[in-house]
């Protein structure tokens, strides 16, 4: 018999462009000036909420820092495959989430990659700006970050990606039971 207890995750969205949008969830909720939405998961006889945050790249949202990141149990961090300074970005976010958050174990704190808007040329099949080999490249210099290319669009990879965010932020070890 499947276990009824529900588990809320706390998910951080970074990038210089905004991921998440009302495909993910009818419960959206503008706070804060940033994005706050929901997304309810099962797998493996567990059932999730993922509390969702994010800022939609607007740097002034940093400035929220430590109220806006503590308690996180995963981070997302996005670039738009199209634009090379996006990807170039996430140095900085990723020091900066670190940062602010302060997590006990930043080494091993769970960070996603996602690159984005694969949609953007899936009709002619080109090479993004950002090639997979390079984003990585990058995540396994980071402690081999998972990596996945989307279309929040298209709807492209997203399941699968917040499937391994769910996943990530469980190793956190900071599970809230509902």
């Amino acid at each position: 018999m499947p276990s009824r207890r529900r588990t809320l995750l706390k998910v951080i969205i970074l990038g210089d462009s905004g991921y998440v949008n009302k495909k993910f969830s009818n419960q959206y909720k503008a706070t804060i000036g940033a994005d706050f939405l929901t997304k309810e998961m099962q797998f493996e006889d567990r059932l999730f909420t993922l509390q969702i945050w994010d800022t939609a790249g607007q740097e002034r949202f940093q400035s929220l820092g430590v109220a806006f990141y503590r308690g996180a149990d995963c981070c997302v961090l996005v670039h738009d495959v199209n634009v090379m300074k996006s990807f170039d970005n996430l140095n900085n976010w990723r020091e900066e989430f670190l940062i602010q958050a302060s997590p006990s174990d930043p080494e091993n704190f769970p960070f996603v990659v996602i690159g984005n808007k694969i949609d953007v040329w899936m009709v002619e099949i080109v090479e993004w700006l950002v090639s997979e080999k390079k984003a990585r490249a990058w995540c396994a210099s980071k402690g081999n970050i998972p990596y996945f290319e989307t279309s929040a669009k298209e709807g492209v990879n997203v399941e699968e990606a917040f499937q391994c965010i769910a996943k990530n932020a469980l190793k956190s070890g900071e599970e809230e039971e509902m």
